[in-house]
């Protein structure tokens, strides 16, 4: 009889310790937040309608912004 209680102590143990761990490895793992850019100011190109980042594009003449240098020189003559 002791035999008996002897190994249900044992699985009541076992069951518990199982129990726990289960709900551990159940649990999902914390994702870091993705940190996001705040949108920047967007500005198009008069000379070929692109549109780009304002701190991509190059000022030129009468407060445009141009792509590239070549649009520059081609829109400010």
């Amino acid at each position: 009889m002791k035999f008996v209680i002897l190994i249900a102590v044992v699985l009541a143990v076992v069951w518990l310790l199982r129990g726990k761990r289960g709900s551990q490895r159940d649990a999902p793992p914390a994702q870091p937040q993705a940190k996001v850019a705040p949108p920047e100011d967007m500005v198009s190109c008069p000379v070929c309608s692109v549109h780009l980042p304002r701190t991509d594009a190059l000022p030129g003449p009468g407060g445009l912004m141009y792509c590239c240098a070549e649009h520059r020189q081609r829109g400010g003559s």
